[in-house]
């Protein structure tokens, strides 16, 4: 990876903004959107799409969809003692939230914050004498001594509270270790993915960007994908690596390439999806691995929309995704990349009614 792509990849997997509170990296996507596509629009909820259109009107439209929120926590209520209670935004596992940094973004201002670590008289006393910790028990401490204080800085509830972390290289150069993979790699592939294609023409229209509030439901997907109404969707984003300690018989492990998502609770890929996407990697020696998963993309929403959408997910498997620190593997990228590439270059109106129609 030159170091091009990792500024870029750090830019964004450092940028703050939760579900729901995206305004920072749609400023970002929107700005380097803008020279590599012939427009960009938005759609309702604040998805930034930026279309490389095709004058021939039978072309088939193609949507490449990142998600740009990341996880994180909305600020619920300030007690009189100046912490705070949260709920969260995205699904966290609470034995990693305890003890980090996070910043707290008021109107006023951005201020430090971390999360309490919980005492002991919590863990103890749960049902059948097991520790078990709840987003819930955890508080956020950014230093005020009172309710009064907070308030007087423009703390109020429904501001955001984001994790901090810096993105970084591994020793050996082949891992990148930072916050918000899940789904900044969707974002920063999109951008790759453009800036390959300046000077090219398409056999479709491409419609390449980012929606928002994936991470609380799926909720930005719908919108956009009635708005600009693709004939076939792929969702780019991060998946759990399940290979830490085994590699036999689990999904997702780094080094094997870029995820085909066949099955998850929201979507069955398409037979005749799965097989254009494992031809085209095969056909160009691209690797990949199949990924069946408990949790779901952009791609499940897409699929039940306008009058139903044929869709995959391009993944990238992803060590501790959801925390603030997730490890991936360059190779995967590339690989996910590659992938992305063949597929808007290659899908004309004839791939596309075979996928769609089986003709």
């Amino acid at each position: 990876m030159d170091d091009k792509l990792f500024q870029r990849i750090k830019k964004l997997t450092e940028i703050q903004s939760v579900s729901g509170f995206e305004e920072n990296i749609r400023h970002v996507m929107t700005e380097e959107l803008t020279p590599l596509v012939d427009r960009v629009e938005y759609d309702g909820l604040g998805g930034v799409f930026g279309i490389k259109e095709n004058q021939d009107p039978n072309a088939p439209r193609i949507m490449l969809a990142a998600h740009m929120d990341e996880i994180g926590f909305m600020l619920s209520q300030i007690l009189e003692n100046g912490l705070f209670r949260v709920v969260p935004l995205g699904g966290w596992n609470p034995y990693v939230v305890s003890a980090q940094r996070f910043t707290l973004q008021t109107r006023k201002g951005d201020y430090p914050c971390i999360s309490s670590s919980v005492p002991p008289h919590l863990l103890r006393g749960k049902a059948g004498g097991q520790a078990k910790v709840d987003v819930s028990d955890i508080l956020f401490d950014a230093g005020f001594e009172s309710k009064e204080e907070a308030e007087a800085y423009g703390v109020r509830p429904g501001d955001s509270i984001v994790p901090q972390a810096e993105t970084i290289k591994t020793a050996n150069d082949k891992h990148i270790i930072g916050k918000a993979w899940d789904n900044r790699y969707g974002c920063a592939l999109v951008l790759d993915v453009l800036e390959r294609l300046q000077g090219q023409s398409l056999p479709n229209t491409l419609i390449a960007g980012a929606n928002v509030q994936e991470e609380v439901g799926l909720r930005g997907a719908r919108p956009s994908t009635h708005k600009f109404k693709p004939d076939l969707f792929f969702a780019v984003d991060c998946s759990p690596a399940d290979d830490i300690g085994t590699d036999k018989d689990t999904f997702g492990h780094l080094g094997k390439g870029f995820l085909v998502r066949i099955f998850d609770p929201g979507m069955i890929m398409l037979k005749r999806m799965r097989d254009y996407v494992v031809d085209t990697a095969e056909a160009n020696d691209i690797p990949y691995q199949y990924f069946v998963s408990k949790g779901g993309t952009d791609a499940g929403a897409a699929h039940l929309m306008n009058d139903g959408v044929p869709s995959a997910v391009i993944g990238l498997p992803g060590r501790y995704i959801h925390t603030h620190q997730t490890m991936v593997r360059v190779s995967d990228y590339e690989a996910a990349r590659d992938m992305v590439l063949q597929l808007v270059t290659t899908l004309d109106r004839a791939a596309a009614d075979q996928i769609i129609y089986g003709r």
